[in-house]
């Protein structure tokens, strides 16, 4: 089977991640992954949400919010903030982005306060959850070399890379990193959210006009976590070899302790 940018099954699309992207926030990234391009900036606030104070709840908290741009698609889509409220999808995509963070960063570590991951579609050509899930984690390590640095927070919060990539069933064959005309098309469509240690945190998968077996699931999985692993590759080349920042003797030592304390008498 010719896929319809003539790639190999298991080959990923063209990918670019240019970090530091945007000026403002703690962090950002341009993801480019085969014309689906997505900006991610990751943004420090102090404090935490209503229902955490009230529970007592330790430490931090990470949320996202996820849009696409009027123009990003073939036809123009209306912004949501006209409509007055987001979509069912954004909601779903949204939540989406904040669990596969919340997977592998240490809340507590964050102290009271809040971490926002903004992911703005500027091109869409199909798998833009993932390519949004891929830079945020970019964002969100050089934002917390910038946090420690500027000794916000006490310790290094995130504890492994996270990465997402589509895989597909057409015709009987697996695909990896489907575009749109792919995606729109496929038997099945899955997408696979994974930490850098080949720990799995979702799997999103649909059959369109069949039901898969379990040996089509199984290959799926494993094509997913050959991409990944190359995903993976691109996310250390575009944070560099940076150690992460250790804070200052007596800085934060006090309050690093005091934050494991409240999570231990939590739990």
């Amino acid at each position: 089977m010719k896929r319809i940018d003539s790639r190999a099954n298991d080959q990923l699309r063209k990918m670019k991640i240019v970090p530091g992207f945007l000026a403002h926030p703690a962090g950002s990234a341009l993801i480019d992954i085969g014309g689906t391009k997505v900006i991610c900036a990751v943004s420090f606030e102090p404090g935490v949400p209503a229902w955490m104070r009230q529970q007592g709840v330790p430490g931090g908290w990470v949320t996202s919010e996820y849009g696409l741009l009027p123009a990003s698609t073939h036809q123009r889509c209306q912004r949501e903030a006209s409509k007055g409220k987001p979509s069912g999808r954004t909601m779903e995509i949204q939540r989406l982005i904040g669990r596969s963070f919340r997977s592998v960063i240490d809340l507590v570590a964050l102290g009271p306060n809040t971490i926002y991951i903004d992911c703005d579609v500027i091109d869409a050509n199909g798998g833009t959850r993932c390519a949004s899930i891929t830079g945020a984690s970019v964002a969100l390590q050089l934002a917390f070399r910038k946090l420690m640095e500027d000794r916000m927070i006490p310790r290094f919060p995130m504890r492994e890379n996270v990465a997402a990539v589509s895989v597909g069933m057409k015709n009987g064959e697996c695909l990896l990193d489907l575009c749109y005309e792919e995606d729109s098309a496929a038997d099945v469509d899955m997408n696979v959210v994974m930490t850098e240690s080949g720990k799995l945190v979702e799997v999103q998968g649909t059959a369109e006009e069949a039901p898969f077996t379990r040996e089509e699931l199984d290959r799926m999985l494993n094509l997913a976590k050959r991409g990944l692993d190359r995903l993976f590759e691109e996310q250390r080349k575009a944070i560099g070899d940076q150690p992460i920042p250790q804070p200052a003797p007596g800085s934060f030592g006090s309050l690093a302790a005091s934050l494991d304390n409240a999570f231990k008498n939590q739990g």
